[in-house]
């Protein structure tokens, strides 16, 4: 079998937020395929529980903590010269040895990075033999600068500087790659766009859904109040596009719903809410939940679903998970960038906030009357089974590593592992 190194930037497991369900799935594919020598960084210490499940999948692996203060300060002194901070905040020597040293034996001859700063750890002369391919994702170097469009001085002029930088880091890495990846056609799109030196080399495969995982009475449990209308927004609440989204949603969608339905709540469902995320439970009707055991009562159980995003690239699992479970989704056009649902019969589509209070007024009048249709909700399944399962889409990702193609059930639910997060109890 042959030998693969795969560079992630933090551990794939639990897949509980984007880049680790991505990720993870990854692993899953490429074990099935190759002798797998995985190299990632440790950034959460709960993580570590963890390690022994991933290294199962591996032939080799090397974990290295991610020291947050040296990380910074790299990432501080590359303000000094003409280099991208992410790309020197991800720069370890321990890291660097460890693929040095596995190079050097002569059988790895496939490499995959796993977004664009860990490319850097492939692109000395010692891995110009290897068949590179890099996944980026989402086009950092754009999401960079949204940051600056949105923040003020002197953060916009640092984020400005960072996109920059970063862009041109992007560029150097896909001519130099076989092949480079991202999260949707959108993406892939809008990075031919900006580097179309590139432009052959660039494509996508997009993310899928455990489509048993998140199913339509998956679980019994409802956490809200009896005879309550709940609006639900999940994601990781330390995360500045979810923050700004749920601050937008609270101060100007909010007060207008409220009025016209006062019994109805507001569900802020995500880990580690920022100071900015809790101060908005003091407002009457929304409450922050912090971490849950199991996110899939929260959406089974509310009427709505809502992605206020003005900030975002690459794909929403927040929306495909929603979908998945046959709920109806409120999004914005940012927060559908990637996603090939038809607004209007898989999910709604909300502009600014006249169309959010429009959209969601008329949902939740609805869902009151007895016999409310279900018809949005049950295409947008459909949808998730048909176009993002997680074995059929990975099949791009084996063809940029010159894998041969096997026939995939299209549509097969539960045709992936799960994505349910090991449990406490269940960790080694």
């Amino acid at each position: 079998m042959r030998e693969l190194l795969f560079i992630t930037h933090r551990l794939p497991y639990p897949p509980n937020k984007g880049d680790k369900i991505r990720s993870w799935h990854m692993l899953q594919y490429l074990s099935r395929h190759f002798r797998v020598h995985l190299g990632c960084f440790i950034d959460d210490e709960a993580d570590w529980q963890y390690t022994r499940q991933v290294a199962a999948l591996c032939a080799s692996t090397r974990f290295v903590d991610l020291r947050l203060t040296a990380a910074r300060w790299r990432a501080v002194q590359a303000l000094l010269s003409r280099q991208a901070m992410s790309v020197q905040y991800y720069r370890d020597e321990r890291l660097l040895a460890w693929v040095d040293g596995l190079l050097a034996s002569g059988k790895v001859r496939h490499a995959l990075a796993f977004s664009g700063p860990m490319a850097q750890y492939i692109d000395g002369s010692g891995a110009r033999h290897l068949h590179r391919v890099i996944d980026f994702v989402d086009v950092d170097s754009d999401k960079w600068r949204q940051y600056g469009d949105s923040k003020p001085w002197p953060l916009s002029q640092l984020y400005r500087r960072e996109s920059q930088q970063l862009l041109q880091y992007e560029r150097h890495i896909a001519q130099q790659f076989a092949a480079a990846s991202f999260v949707s056609e959108a993406e892939a799109a809008l990075f031919r766009l900006c580097a179309p030196m590139a432009r052959r080399k660039t494509r996508h495969f997009n993310n899928g859904v455990d489509s048993v995982y998140f199913a339509p009475g998956a679980c019994a449990a409802d956490p809200y109040p009896p005879g309550t209308q709940v609006l639900v927004f999940t994601g990781a609440m330390d995360y500045w596009p979810n923050i700004d989204a749920v601050q937008w949603f609270v101060r100007h969608v909010w007060p207008a719903l409220r009025r016209q339905f006062p019994q109805l709540l507001f569900y802020i469902v995500g880990s580690r809410p920022a100071p900015r995320v809790q101060v908005l439970a003091k407002v009457a009707g929304v409450t922050v939940t912090g971490a849950v055991d199991d996110i899939r009562p929260y959406l089974a159980g509310a009427t709505l679903a809502v992605a206020p995003l003005r900030i975002a690239r690459g794909v929403q699992n927040k929306v495909l998970e929603a979908m998945a479970m046959g709920k109806i989704v409120l999004a914005s056009p940012q927060a559908l960038e990637g996603i090939a649902a038809q607004p209007g019969l898989e999910l709604l589509l909300a502009r600014d906030e006249a169309e959010f209070i429009h959209h969601a007024a008329r949902v939740l009048r609805a869902a009151a009357q007895p016999g409310a249709s279900v018809d949005m909700g049950a295409c947008a399944r459909q949808m998730i089974l048909q176009d993002y399962q997680w074995e059929s889409n990975l099949q791009a990702l084996g063809a940029m590593l010159d894998l041969k193609p096997h026939p995939v059930q299209q549509g097969t639910p539960g045709a992936t592992a799960s994505l349910r997060p090991v449990q406490e109890s269940e960790a080694p």
